[in-house]
């Protein structure tokens, strides 16, 4: 499941994030990429160990907390602390087709998490930069995204995506992967749909013998396929 949610920063929140970051010191992107990955890669990102990238990716969790159509969509067990990105015009920074790694250290910690859903904040608007695009590839076909600041992708680890080169301007991001109490991205996008769905009958029709049964069994799904 892909998943579009707006507004997850305030305009506001991105400009005190933006400002904080761009003020720190960058390192090549390469360093966090893996060895598939380092091939493929040209980019710039915060050090993980940054003491500005841990304050402001508090800050992005904090807001995902905060988020309702997060937690539906990802059902979260752990987090990587968010990770900053750049891709600058000037030399057509860009990340070819890679998957992620299947599981991460966690800085500071003996932790390994399993990355299940892959998430893009996006802190530039789409008239900032050319190009730059957010390239998924599933069964369906190849997606491109490309969001308002503020806004984020969420979509499943295993995919295969890409960064279309930036031809002008800059692209900032935020990106992070979480871990699920639900492995299977199919899973998760039935209780999420299941969820809504739930929501909505609740709204039309008010609280019944029926809705209660069927958040029964929505809890009874989550509780049977969920991992710590």
């Amino acid at each position: 499941m892909m998943l579009h949610i707006p507004g997850v920063l305030s305009r506001e929140q991105v400009r005190a994030m933006r400002t904080a970051i761009e003020a720190a010191d960058w390192i090549d992107g390469r360093t966090t990429g893996g060895n598939q990955g380092a091939q493929v890669k040209r980019n710039r990102q915060l050090p993980e160990d940054s003491p500005v990238a841990r304050e402001q990716g508090l800050i992005v969790l904090e807001a995902l907390r905060a988020n309702s159509s997060f937690f539906r969509a990802a059902l979260p067990a752990h987090y990587m602390p968010p990770l900053f990105n750049r891709y600058a015009g000037e030399g057509n920074e860009t990340y070819g087709y890679h998957v992620d790694g299947s599981l991460r250290g966690v800085p500071g910690s003996p932790q390994w998490l399993r990355t299940d859903v892959s998430t893009t904040l996006f802190l530039t608007d789409p008239d900032e930069y050319e190009g730059g695009e957010l390239q998924v590839l599933d069964t369906y076909g190849e997606h491109r995204v490309k969001l308002p600041a503020g806004d984020l992708i969420l979509y499943p680890s295993t995919s295969v995506h890409s960064v279309a080169p930036v031809t002008r301007g800059e692209r900032i991001c935020s990106f992070f992967w979480t871990q699920s109490l639900i492995r299977e991205d199919a899973k998760r996008t039935m209780l999420y749909e299941m969820d809504l769905a739930i929501d909505a009958l609740r709204q039309r029709h008010g609280d019944s013998q029926e809705t209660v049964t069927l958040a029964a069994q929505y809890h009874n799904l989550l509780r049977l396929w969920s991992e710590p």
